[in-house]
């Protein structure tokens, strides 16, 4: 069983950080592999071939491991989600009249996209509205499997909500969309690295995850898995280290019309960057060491108490099995002060995520019973 791993991470102990959904602290392990990676580019003639190529092979391989990818080749390093979603609607062959169905409120860089190319090609956004009813995720999911029909070319949505952490049916989503002739395409930015997610069981056309949120790792990289839909696509960006036999320098100008297999064509330009490639791979060998099943359990285990507490006090939070737990939205009673509610936080040093009427709770292993007990203080003093 996993245990409370502050000591790895850099947090003030009057600090109580639930608010890993907005940023992870960095691993001091990870802000290590950092400052190497800064003086090595410091000594620019020690970096050889290997450091542009071995690196970023050990980054799409942990990430495969850590998706349950068969082949690493199908994983593409992105700078941001937005970079690996627009990827996907580049190659998405929406027809006049088909549409694209996205959930309500989905984050915004998983709805412009598809607005723009909605727009281009004259398509339709079907925007699937969450439910007021009990139970709110079971309804939603069945609202977005009967927005699908033979119209349909894409569903996009994450494994969770971002603001709440209501739980998708990616599976049945799958089945209903595969039965369409679409494309699944998700965001995993706010659930892979701490809920478990399986591509070949769930078998999305492309998973898309930025790293600075649960893979724990620094601001401006992330991964990608692009199934065999996109094995012939086009990418964003036409980079030289995308093609085939971009190793041997010395034949650089000998133009290469293959690109490298799979998503290779797809990752971004300068990957191999020396600073950020390091950081995200140590962090990920880090998440496969505690493994994600235990942090998800972690997580379960350690809010339980605090949100039966927060139910007595009359906010509502949806039931166990319809959610994650390592993200949860908290509803306030109505008439709440949300500006008292953000002072109570404040003077606790409790950092968590205000979203319309919700109060976004997202811990992790380096959180404990202390912080969450703070939150509930905060909650008390004001319910």
């Amino acid at each position: 069983m996993l245990h409370c791993q502050k000591h790895l991470f850099s947090l003030p102990e009057d600090v109580a950080y639930l608010n890993c959904a907005y940023m992870s602290p960095q691993l001091k392990s990870v802000e290590q592999a950092g400052y190497e990676g800064v003086r090595m580019k410091s000594r620019p003639h020690e970096i050889g071939i290997p450091q542009f190529f071995e690196p970023v092979r050990q980054l799409r391989a942990a990430f495969a491991r850590l998706v349950n990818a068969a082949e690493p080749e199908r994983i593409a390093v992105i700078p941001s989600a937005s970079y690996g979603l627009a990827t996907a609607a580049r190659n998405l062959k929406l027809k006049p009249g088909g549409n694209i169905v996205l959930v309500e409120e989905q984050f915004p860089s998983n709805y412009y996209p598809w607005r723009r190319l909605a727009e281009e090609r004259g398509g339709e956004l079907r925007i699937v509205s969450a439910p007021q009813g009990q139970p709110p995720s079971r309804l939603w999911n069945e609202r977005i499997l009967e927005a699908i029909n033979e119209r349909t070319a894409l569903v996009a949505l994450g494994n969770v909500h971002w603001a709440d952490g209501a739980l998708f049916n990616l599976k049945a989503i799958r089945q209903r969309a595969a039965e369409a002739g679409a494309w699944l395409v998700v965001d995993g930015t706010q659930s892979v690295g701490a809920l478990p997610f399986d591509v070949q069981e769930v078998q999305p056309d492309a998973l898309i995850c930025a790293g600075y949120k649960w893979l724990l790792g620094p601001y401006s990289i992330g991964l990608a898995y692009f199934g065999p839909v996109f094995d012939n696509g086009i990418p964003i960006e036409e980079n030289w280290i995308n093609r085939l036999h971009s190793e041997d320098f010395k034949g650089l100008v000998d133009y290469q019309p293959q690109y490298r297999p799979l998503a290779g064509r797809y990752s971004v330009g300068e990957q191999s960057n020396f600073i950020l490639a390091p950081m995200q791979l140590r962090a990920m060998q880090q998440l496969l060491e505690w493994g994600v099943p235990e942090i998800q359990a972690y997580c379960r285990e350690l809010m339980r108490a605090p949100l039966q507490r927060l139910a007595e006090l009359g906010c509502r939070v949806e039931a166990e099995t319809e959610r994650a737990h390592h993200l949860v939205g908290v509803r306030l009673p109505e008439g709440i002060d949300l500006e008292k509610m953000k002072g109570a936080f404040q003077k606790r040093k409790v950092y968590v995520s205000l979203r319309g009427s919700a109060v976004r709770i997202a811990c992790h292993v380096f959180n404990d019973e202390r912080d969450v007990g703070r939150l509930v203080e905060a909650f008390e003093a004001v319910l």
